[in-house]
């Protein structure tokens, strides 16, 4: 398991930490714009602003198939990188096209900038836009895919996009007269915004190469510029050509084996058996006349709390692997059927809480060990789901078993009870949370599990332990003088 303050393990979560650190002291040079740079270029086979000559090769035109000259010329981007500007135009068709390339290998990381467009000179920030980068605009609703690579502005990418889906607006407006009036309001709204409407605008480049650029500006506003480095997943290392899906399949497969070696020998899969081979013991027996007594289920007689009738309850001690002691009670009723179970965690009071994030990505990791005390309280966004400390109790179960049994709890005593008079938008809520907890015990669906414990007393099954699980990050922290006065710990005398 991963603490906060060990080594992280390699995921897909960002490193909110700038890849370079911007300087203002630095020499005034490195401010140059590129298209200065590329100004001092006054004739073939001169050399740009560092040096380096602009080179001319013969290449055939894809329209007419006859030879044009590409040129090409190196140059580098303040805070960025060296890339290759190239040129291409044939004397025969007019055809002309540019993009750029970049000089530098593929970054260990893959990059995200965001960048705030609070006016209209934003739009001339300069951008370098890679082949593998996606472009996106968030208030606008637009994605522009990856293609070829471009050294640009903002206003550049849109005014781009707008002469794209003008090409077959004619065409459209006969076919398909719906969507054209649909893609001329859109038009409207982004000439709109290149006007000085609208604003601000959120403005995404996701490079998973890390080869894109957003111009930053040394004095500008913390909020208006970011950068982002995360680490890629095994598809977009595919998409670059980094690794073989071969290579992918066969990781995933020996990854698999091993989470279902690990699930197979967890401690509630094996609970059953155990109860079925080792003998009970009634009443409060003297340890030293029971050979193993960690292993025999102890059995005393109490009360049925829906009846009154007598019954028995059954108590075992179970030794959690790379966790703790827990002792495991059940309850069961012959006369009325009722049934209870409950957990408790032994030893002392930690001195720390602890929260535990594990992200579902497999439909094996349901069959996972999972440990939700009375004082924990636990969190799936993606299912709208938040159970509060004390919600079911102490459980010791799978994952797969917690949703079910959240899953039976709020069907058969809330919503089965109160369904009949709900309104239709209620019920329709009601059933789409009901069928999205239902992807997820099936492992439709990924989710991630957020458990947060004041006392550290909750766990959830590390099946790659001893080493460090990669999907699950835990965190000790400083409990609240608030925290402290509900668990009855300030009048605590030791």
């Amino acid at each position: 398991m991963k603490r906060h303050d060990e080594t992280p393990a390699p995921s897909s979560l960002e490193d909110k930490k700038p890849r370079l650190d911007m300087v203002e002291n630095e020499d005034q040079q490195a401010f140059a714009n590129v298209g200065d740079q590329v100004n001092s270029v006054t004739q073939t086979g001169a050399e740009d602003a560092q040096g380096h000559p602009v080179q001319e090769v013969e290449s055939m035109c894809m329209r007419c198939h006859k030879n044009g000259t590409t040129r090409m010329l190196l140059t580098k981007i303040p805070y960025f990188r060296e890339i290759i500007v190239m040129s291409f135009a044939c004397p025969h068709c007019e055809f002309r096209n540019s993009e750029i390339q970049a000089a530098a290998q593929i970054a260990e990381k893959g990059s995200r900038y965001i960048f705030k467009i609070e006016s209209k000179e934003d739009f001339s920030r300069q951008v370098v836009k890679s082949e593998t980068a996606t472009c996106m605009f968030t208030e606008l609703e637009l994605e522009i895919p990856p293609e070829r690579g471009q050294l640009t502005n903002i206003e550049g990418l849109l005014n781009e996009m707008i002469e794209n889906l003008q090409l077959d607006q004619e065409a459209r407006k006969e076919a398909q007269p719906e969507v054209y009036e649909k893609i001329e309001a859109f038009l409207k709204k982004v000439k709109a915004c290149l006007e000085g409407e609208n604003l601000p605008l959120t403005f995404y480049v996701d490079d998973p190469a890390g080869n894109s650029w957003v111009e930053y500006l040394p004095g500008q506003p913390a909020h208006k510029w970011s950068m982002y480095e995360y680490n890629r997943t095994a598809e977009q290392n595919v998409y670059l050509g980094l690794i073989s899906a071969d290579d992918v399949a066969q990781h995933k497969l020996a990854e698999s084996k091993q989470k279902k070696e690990a699930t197979d020998s967890n401690v509630s899969a094996s609970l059953n058996n155990e109860t079925d081979s080792h003998p009970k013991v009634s009443g409060f027996t003297d340890h030293s006349e029971i050979e193993n007594f960690e292993n025999e289920v102890q059995t005393f007689h109490a009360t049925c709390s829906a009846c009154s009738a007598p019954c028995e309850t059954h108590m075992k001690t179970v030794n959690i692997p790379h966790f703790k002691d827990v002792i495991i009670m059940s309850t069961v009723c012959d006369r009325c059927g009722y049934k209870s179970n409950e957990v408790k965690t032994g030893g002392a009071i930690p001195d720390k809480g602890r929260k535990i994030s594990l992200k579902i990505t497999d439909p094996e990791d349901l069959a996972r060990d999972i440990l939700k005390s009375e004082t924990c309280g636990m969190k799936i966004p993606e299912l709208s789901l938040d159970l509060t400390p004390g919600t079911l109790g102490g459980r010791f179960t799978t994952i797969e078993g917690l949703l079910t049994q959240v899953y039976e709890e709020l069907h058969s005593r809330v919503f089965t009870q109160t369904s009949d008079s709900m309104d239709d938008e209620t019920k329709q809520r009601w059933t789409s949370f009901f069928a999205k907890l239902q992807d997820a015990k099936e492992g439709k669906i990924g989710f991630t599990i957020f458990m947060e414990d004041p006392l550290a007393s909750s766990y959830i099954q590390n099946v790659y332990a001893p080493d460090n699980d990669p999907n699950m990050t835990i965190e000790d922290y400083e409990r609240t003088h608030e925290q402290n006065e509900e668990l009855g710990l300030n009048d605590m005398k030791v």
